[in-house]
């Protein structure tokens, strides 16, 4: 039995928590990075200069700026002492002499206000001499433009079983990105001290890489640089990595003027200057046996990094561990290549790439089911993993059976059956619209996949008064972690939840901590904050055996009190501990650490154990389609969902809603448009704010929604017997867009194979209606435009 996943009695994790600032996010009252400004006196404001050519050698001229009143410098290539890159690979120049994209900073004009830096930014003068622009994934596959390392991930034979399949099928599958759209934008203010040292506040999912790439730019040591988050008003992932150069160039002013510098992009820089969710182009070829089996896949993934590798690599890396899914697939050949285009340089989005590999399969058997003459969700449910398999790239899919009793309660509980009978009822009554409803399930590996991101740190302080406060190496970024810290805490320590509270998160607190990503946040920091408590327990335990007069493996902490066991009624407070602790000299601090066992990866060959475990869900919804328009409604959603035992049920309900919700909108909503003409605005990202890109709201939330946490998931060595729940849920989106697909297909004949695009926008369905009904005038019969057409022969 493993202590990191017990719980004592009367646990403060698992009971429902309100989210730890909610009362400062709904007045107004919470404090982000940007409203620190307004704490201190002769801030300066950057603004960037950004290119208006897609790809071009630059010569600049900022000596325009100075004429501006109010302009106090232009920062430029020459003022840095240290690297001039912001990227892991050196291949992010802060201040390039080549634009890469349309939108690329190339200086940044320091001023009294926002309004002096913007004028003085369009003083600055900049000669392109343009270059060829590579803008689409086709054109970095025809042009043979490729970065990073490509990896292959292998099983059995893929030739070999598609030789022996009794059906093959072969295609193109392609999606486009995602913004991240978080409510506030990137932003860093930063102050240099008189002795010095630079303070930097961030909003930054990584704090201490925010903190390494800052002293790299400077020329200094890391520990003449502190970054704090207070909190981000959302990330997504596009805080993990991308905020880092900004927080250099604040810095940087910062060092040159001796002043305070705020860098905050507004809405339509932060758009066109930063990356988004990989888009993927994928060539694929599988096979099936003629019960519908699936015997092989042999695929060629190609990821657009945009102009910069950034994360684009571990994002091929997870998706080429995820194009399986839930499905059992005996032969596999998976190929993943990285695109170089001339476009924001693509980067970390929730998911990480796993949502891009689930796309393939998922699209797979949406499109082939109807040619093998098998219902789709029966298709889904027949490949699932079963007990003692493994993945493509070795891994053993422990706990597999959960997706079959899942599956079942899904399916009972949604009423499936019955409800699938009455849409086929409606649909046979109704030629202008259809409904459908569709069953998709989620396999999501948890841990990072570079093992060295797979710890943790916490500090934690018991005052002599009995109060605690926490410190951990994780952000909060609106998902909660901060609650469930406090909520672990609570429970280690034995007391109440009102009597923690918890620090901001700083680099000189924790140190070398990871992103909070892979949805690990929980998992790792959890685990850190639990050992730093379980610390000062064990020597309370001893103070408190004196005071109780019992043996200190007797002493039990809980609800705020210290008691004997076998003698409840006789109790101390854990105040009363903590000031007798003191006066006994008993050290009242601890650091905590954890990290992740049992992983095991080698990237070299795609090859190992890279995941603690995997988390399950199931979803079913259903969707009504408009011939016309192509318009939908999603009438009901129904989800099951594993996260083990929860550490805080309604904060894990409220990630899987948003995750589903923020999944839909990657799937049928939100379109990234780029100008792929060869004219003047070639590569120009189209879509720059929420007037051009489409984002979910109120009207596309489900009308009714379900969403129920799996019973008796306790995960074995996971804290307090808990699992991740960022990412996961993200992915039961797809049975939105398979219930579109197949509310398509009930437009069309029998055996039709809807292929529809994405995002699945209501042109692209409306397009997709026609296409079906033309099938069906194709196969005797159909109606387009309310006429029923009758096919003849010779047509």
């Amino acid at each position: 039995m493993s202590t990191l996943a017990d719980r004592p009695e009367n646990p403060v994790v698992g009971l429902p928590a309100a989210h730890e600032s909610a009362a400062l996010h709904v007045t107004g009252a919470a404090m982000y990075t940007d409203d620190l400004v307004g704490q201190m006196a002769g801030v300066l404001t950057a603004w960037p200069v950004q290119s208006t050519n897609a790809h071009a050698k630059v010569r600049i001229d900022v000596s325009g700026a100075y004429d501006v009143p109010g302009v106090v410098r232009v920062l430029t290539a020459d003022d840095v002492p240290g690297l001039n890159d912001a990227g892991i690979r050196n291949d992010e120049p802060l201040f390039p002499s080549e634009a890469m994209f349309y939108g690329h900073a190339l200086v940044w004009v320091l001023g009294e206000t926002q309004e002096a830096a913007r004028l003085g930014a369009e003083r600055v003068q900049v000669e392109y001499e343009p270059l060829p622009s590579i803008v689409t994934v086709q054109d970095a596959l025809d042009a043979g433009s490729f970065q990073g390392t490509p990896r292959t991930v292998l099983r059995g034979d893929a030739a070999v079983g598609l030789a022996a399949s009794a059906h093959v099928f072969e295609g193109v599958t392609e999606f486009g990105g995602q913004e991240h759209f978080y409510l506030e934008t990137h932003a860093s203010l930063a102050i240099r001290d008189s002795e010095g040292q630079y303070f930097i506040q961030c909003s930054t999912q990584h704090p201490s890489e925010t903190q390494e790439l800052v002293a790299h730019v400077l020329g200094i040591h890391s520990n003449e640089v502190t970054v704090q988050c207070l909190r981000m008003g959302g990330g997504f992932g596009g805080k993990e990595m991308q905020p880092h150069g900004f927080a250099a160039i604040a810095a940087l002013g910062a060092k040159l003027t001796g002043r305070p510098v705020r860098l905050r992009l507004n809405r339509t820089q932060d758009i066109t200057m930063t990356g988004k969710r990989h888009p993927f182009h994928i060539a694929w070829k599988v096979g099936f046996s003629r019960e519908g089996l699936l015997q092989a896949l042999d695929a060629v993934l190609t990821c657009d990094g945009g102009w910069s590798i950034d994360l684009s690599e571990p994002v091929l890396g997870r998706a080429l561990c995820h194009l399986d899914n839930s499905y059992w697939i005996p032969n596999v050949r998976a190929y993943g290549q990285i695109a170089k285009t001339n476009k924001q340089s693509n980067t970390a989005y929730r998911g990480f790439g796993g949502p891009q590999g689930v796309f393939l399969i998922e699209d797979i058997l949406g499109r082939v089911a109807p040619l093998l003459g098998i219902d789709p969700i029966d298709l889904r449910h027949r490949n699932f993993y079963k007990p003692g398999q493994t993945t493509p790239y070795g891994q053993v899919v422990k706990d597999a059976e959960r997706l079959e009793t899942i599956w079942g309660q899904l399916s009972g509980e949604a009423d499936v059956a019955a409800r699938r009978a009455e849409i086929a009822e409606f649909n046979a009554g109704s030629p202008h619209v259809k409904r459908a409803l569709s069953m998709t399930p989620i396999k999501f590996g948890i841990s990072f996949n570079f093992a060295a991101f797979n710890q943790a740190g916490a500090l934690v302080h018991v005052y002599k008064d009995g109060s605690i406060l926490i410190n951990h190496g994780g952000t909060e970024m609106g998902q909660g972690l901060h609650t469930k810290m406090l909520q672990v805490a609570a429970t280690a320590l034995g007391v109440e939840l009102h009597q923690v509270r918890l620090a901001p998160t700083r680099t000189d607190k924790v140190p070398n901590t990871s992103a909070t990503a892979a949805s690990s946040g929980a998992d790792l920091n959890g685990g850190a904050v639990k050992n730093a408590c379980e610390q000062i327990r064990d020597r309370m335990a001893k103070v408190a055996g004196r005071l109780l007069g019992v043996d200190e493996r007797d002493v039990r902490f809980g609800g705020g009190f210290v008691t004997a066991l076998g003698a409840p009624v006789k109790r101390v407070s854990f105040a009363e501990v903590a000031q007798a602790a003191y006066l006994q000299r008993v050290q009242l601090f601890a650091a905590g650490y954890y990290r992740t066992e049992g992983l095991h990866w080698n990237p070299e060959i795609m090859q190992g154990s890279p995941f603690k475990y995997f988390a399950y869900g199931a979803a079913a919804t259903e969707v009504e389609v408009d011939e016309f328009t192509g318009a939908y409604r999603v009438r009901r959603v129904d989800i099951v969902h594993d996260v083990g035992d929860s550490l805080s049920p309604m904060l894990d309900i409220g990630q899987i809603e948003g995750a589903y919700v923020q999944g839909v909108g990657w799937l049928t909503l939100e379109e990234l448009r780029w100008d792929e003409s060869d004219g003047p605005n070639r590569g120009r990202l189209q879509t720059q704010s929420a007037s051009t890109y489409k984002l979910p709201s109120f009207s596309e939330m489900p009308e009714e929604f379900h969403v129920r946490l799996f019973e008796n998931a306790r995960e074995e060595g996971a804290v307090y017997g808990s699992k991740a729940v960022g990412e996961p849920p993200f992915m039961l989106a797809f049975s939105a867009r398979e219930a579109l697909r197949d509310a398509v297909a009930a437009f069309g004949p029998a055996g039709h194979s809807v292929e529809l695009g994405s995002p699945a926008t209501p042109e692209a369905v409306f397009w997709a209606v026609r296409a079906a009904q033309e099938a069906a005038v194709a196969a005797g019969a159909g109606t387009v435009d309310g006429r029923t057409l009758v096919a003849t022969a010779g047509d």
